[in-house]
């Protein structure tokens, strides 16, 4: 018997939409809502202050200060970690043997593949407090190798001028192992036949990757920067848990000053909320810009 196509869209896209609105979209409402309000938090009433909230972030140095840093890693970290990313995957696919570059891959890739990305398979807890214990001042794996060798020992993560740089080479050395996977996965989809007829014309490299590998590779580059920008708006876990936003306010981000704000000692919520949605609205501006800045017409390859 042919039943209608109608019952059954509802029953399987009703029901998602639904959680959808109701984990996702009212959550974001409620946020925009709470900060129009004076609420801390655990009181039944919260006065209507409108855009008061939002005038009084123009005035917050530390709110500035934090976004600041945010604005650091947002130049930093995408570019770094893209530019590691894509030299490591080269040279897993395409740094063989002479004569054979561009074609062939170095021996034993899945082996580094692996390496490269298990600092994937554990949380940023995890690697927040591992490299903690590595920074450490006195027991710390660093400053033992640095000592060793009679250089002077740094209190890494105690000194205001070091602090924040460490928090940034950990978020990068966290996220390059995946972009070495994934940027090797897409060099692996372009031909073979392009490289070799690139070889015969006596392309060295350097000119292979600039001009045959990161043009094809450019919609996954242009994903990658999204996801890292996204990351270096955020940085909320490794420097919650490495540094506290410390020492002086050095290291901290703007998620960091988010949940001191909404669960510190005095509990502004429409505060916090106020710097929620200014946050959103930033992620959502760096997303869309980052889109229409690499727009192009696709490249296609058979």
């Amino acid at each position: 018997m042919k039943q209608g196509k109608y019952p059954l869209i509802i029953t399987f896209l009703v029901p998602p939409l639904l959680l959808y609105g109701v984990f996702v979209l009212s959550p974001y409402a409620q946020a925009f809502q709470i900060s129009t309000t004076e609420w801390l938090g655990y009181s039944p009433d919260a006065e209507f202050v409108g855009l008061g909230q939002f005038r009084r972030l123009l005035h917050d140095g530390y709110v500035w200060n934090a976004l600041k840093n945010n604005a650091i890693l947002l130049a930093i970290v995408p570019v770094v970690t893209i530019g590691l990313g894509l030299f490591f995957a080269a040279m897993l696919n395409m740094g063989g043997r002479r004569g054979r570059a561009g074609v062939a891959g170095v021996r034993g890739t899945s082996v580094y593949r692996l390496v490269y990305f298990f600092p994937q398979v554990l949380s940023v807890v995890i690697i927040a407090l591992l490299w903690k214990e590595v920074y450490h001042p006195n027991s710390g794996l660093l400053n033992g190798a640095l000592s060793a060798v009679g250089l002077p020992t740094p209190a890494w993560l105690g000194d205001p001028r070091t602090a924040f740089w460490c928090v940034l080479a950990v978020m990068v050395w966290s996220n390059v192992g995946f972009y070495v996977v994934l940027f090797g996965a897409a060099m692996q989809a372009i031909p073979r036949d392009i490289y070799e007829a690139v070889l015969l014309d006596g392309a060295s490299r350097w000119t292979t990757m600039r001009r045959i590998t990161i043009p094809l590779l450019r919609d996954t580059v242009q994903v990658a920067w999204i996801y890292l920008a996204i990351a270096a708006l955020d940085a909320f876990i490794l420097v919650q848990q490495m540094t506290k936003g410390g020492p002086n306010f050095s290291s901290d981000v703007i998620g960091l000053r988010m949940y001191d704000t909404a669960f510190g000692a005095e509990t502004k919520f429409g505060y916090a909320s106020a710097m929620g949605v200014v946050l959103f609205f930033l992620t959502l501006s760096v997303a869309i810009v980052a889109l229409r800045i690499g727009r192009r017409e696709r490249i296609e390859y058979s």
